[in-house]
């Protein structure tokens, strides 16, 4: 007797819509990580997503606030928009891909009459100001926020991105056949239930015909003993 609950099996056209999704959702996957894993692994200073540029923290310079090894997000902002306290990155100009994230304590409007703001930078964990004067043409951004110990990671995609790629392609195929025998094996227990269902119905049936069987003989023997009583 089948289960009122049993699944009702998936039509040929079910099972093709849902190999096309499947298809989809793992081409997508893979083209958001591979695209991530891309991005994280370019070294180019302009990059910037939705306005945000993010940097590794190589320096103990400004502990405890940021530490070595974390990640942080740096929003691109005018220099009229950065005050005194903001911590901000930019470029020290000892060369193009260098770059600092220090906290401001001055900040100088109209430097010298030449229409310039610019500004002085302290790192919190340093005794005195940095020796130099930085420029607004110099300044990327205020930090917005970090991901601690993230920035060791993105620094070792940058140096094995071909590497994290293939990982990342073999990671959602493992991941798709592992899907596709949880499906299989569950699709074997229903039928090794239903198996097992028709075999309790078999031996059930053959018990009620041999008790029916044996109650035929019962009553067959009771009616001639009777007649030979007679």
């Amino acid at each position: 007797m089948k289960k009122q609950n049993e699944e009702i099996p998936m039509t040929g056209f079910q099972k093709v819509l849902e190999i096309v999704g499947d298809i989809l959702f793992f081409l997508l996957l893979a083209a958001i990580l591979v695209g991530a894993v891309l991005f994280a692994s370019s070294r180019t200073p302009d990059k910037s997503i939705f306005g945000y540029r993010y940097y590794d923290v190589l320096t103990p310079s400004m502990e405890p606030a940021y530490s070595v090894g974390d990640l942080i997000f740096v929003k691109i902002t005018k220099a009229d928009a950065i005050n005194v306290g903001d911590v901000i990155t930019f470029n020290p100009g000892s060369t193009d891909d260098s770059y600092l994230t220090h906290r401001v304590t001055e900040k100088l409007e109209n430097y010298q009459e030449t229409g310039v703001t610019c500004f002085h930078t302290k790192g919190d964990a340093n005794d005195s100001d940095d020796p130099f004067l930085i420029d607004e043409s110099r300044v990327i951004g205020v930090v917005k926020a970090k991901v601690p110990l993230l920035g060791y990671i993105i620094l070792f995609v940058q140096s094995y991105y071909i590497g994290v790629i293939i990982f990342v392609v073999l990671f959602v195929i493992f991941f798709n056949l592992i899907k596709k025998y949880a499906a299989v094996s569950a699709e074997l227990k229903i039928l090794e239930a239903e198996e097992a269902e028709e075999e309790e119905e078999e031996e059930n049936k053959a018990k009620a015909d041999k008790k029916e069987e044996k109650a035929k003989d019962d009553k067959k023997e009771e009616k001639d003993k009777e007649k030979s009583e007679k």
